[in-house]
């Protein structure tokens, strides 16, 4: 997938993720990873970022498989944020894919 691609819509796609139930790190980067992909090296500065804008918050949550993970969890401020990402994608989606389409009819011409 084109890096410029992944970098316009991952922060959409994380949210998302987020929004549907609350996740640590490394669930995000599997989940994710079944998108596009993704390591962590590239979720974690974003998580940083999200939490820094108050989009998400943390908590951290005992694991029986080792040391305390930390939970991201969607604030009421990122829930509004997520619904206009998805309006501005959903929209720009659309319109390239009709910009797209009507090249195609242009090209059989």
């Amino acid at each position: 997938m084109n890096t410029q691609f992944k970098k316009g819509v991952l922060e959409l796609v994380v949210l998302l993720a987020i929004s549907k139930k609350d996740k640590y790190g490394y669930q995000l980067v599997s989940e994710v990873g079944c998108t596009m992909a993704v390591n962590e090296g590239t979720i974690y500065p974003l998580l940083k970022r999200l939490v820094n804008d108050g989009y998400c918050q943390t908590y951290l949550t005992q694991s029986a498989e080792g040391p305390a993970r930390k939970y991201y969890h969607i604030t009421a401020t990122g829930i509004t944020y997520v619904s206009m990402l998805k309006k501005q994608w959903l929209d720009f989606a659309y319109r390239v894919n009709k910009y797209i389409e009507e090249s195609d009819d242009n090209d059989q011409v």
